[in-house]
């Protein structure tokens, strides 16, 4: 299907101001994902399907529309070396930093299907094995409640945990009664606080953060809406703590005041 340039630019501006997503260079991709759907829900044109989600605002079929528009594809270990500096630089500072709360705060933003938060757990469960009495919960949101389900369920195919370290795939995950899949351990899943959030929202959470990790989100949205999420990540961050964000994305050093660390990393 087709879709009218007055229908495509009323789409566009619909998902940008209620999403901070970027379309407007994505007038064929919107056609070639969406034309199936659709189909399936009985609509003939782009024009009936337009007027339906930016006026009635369904959120289940908001969210169907975003997940075929954006890329969930993430996998354990996914960009090591954030992983690394997580183990070796930041949770040592974090150690002697919060030795007498000993309550942490990391927020993985934009979690898609749970393998960043998890793989967060598993470093945490790591370092602090013969440390009790800490609390490393992670807080975990996203925008679609149906990739928050996925990662709930915390079910994986087995060739997406081929990166990680052979005791994790004894300690943290467990068999399931399908021999392609694994599922992380109760352990693992109990970290992890999965929450349904829009980062074009507020953020006003009971705590600021010490790590923030945000990484291949801000891909879909351009320069502007980038910079304002970024001063929200600062101002939700506590001092000395830290934002990574993705590889293939920057931060406009000039528009926000995080410390340039090294590529994708930022300091408070």
């Amino acid at each position: 299907m087709n879709i009218l340039q007055e229908d495509f630019t009323k789409l566009v501006n619909f998902v940008q101001h209620n999403f901070g997503i970027d379309l407007s260079r994505k007038k064929q991709l919107i056609e070639s994902r969406l034309s199936n759907t659709l189909k399936e829900k009985g609509y003939s044109d782009f024009s009936s399907y337009v007027k339906y989600i930016t006026t009635t605002k369904n959120k289940n079929d908001i969210d169907l529309m975003l997940n075929k528009l954006t890329t969930n594809y993430t996998y354990f270990m996914r960009e090591r070396e954030h992983f690394d500096f997580f183990k070796d630089t930041i949770l040592p500072y974090l150690a002697e930093t919060k030795k007498t709360s000993k309550i942490l705060s990391i927020w993985s933003a934009g979690c898609s299907s749970g393998e960043e938060p998890y793989t967060l757990t598993m470093l945490l469960k790591d370092y602090f094995s013969k440390q009790p009495g800490w609390d490393t919960r992670i807080l975990a949101t996203d925008i679609s409640q149906n990739v928050l389900s996925t990662a709930m369920k915390g079910e994986y195919a087995i060739e997406s945990i081929k990166e990680v370290p052979p005791h994790w795939k004894t300690s943290y995950f467990s068999k399931t009664t399908n021999p392609s899949k694994v599922c992380v351990t109760k352990a693992v899943k109990d970290n992890v606080i999965f929450r349904t959030f829009n980062l074009m929202d507020p953020i006003n959470f009971k705590m600021k953060f010490d790590v923030i990790f945000c990484r291949n989100v801000m891909i879909y949205f351009d320069q502007p809406t980038k910079d304002a999420l970024v001063n929200r990540f600062y101002n939700a961050t506590n001092p000395g703590g830290y934002l990574l964000i993705g590889h293939s994305e920057s931060v406009n050093r000039a528009a926000v005041p995080y410390k340039y660390i090294m590529p994708a990393t930022y300091r408070k």
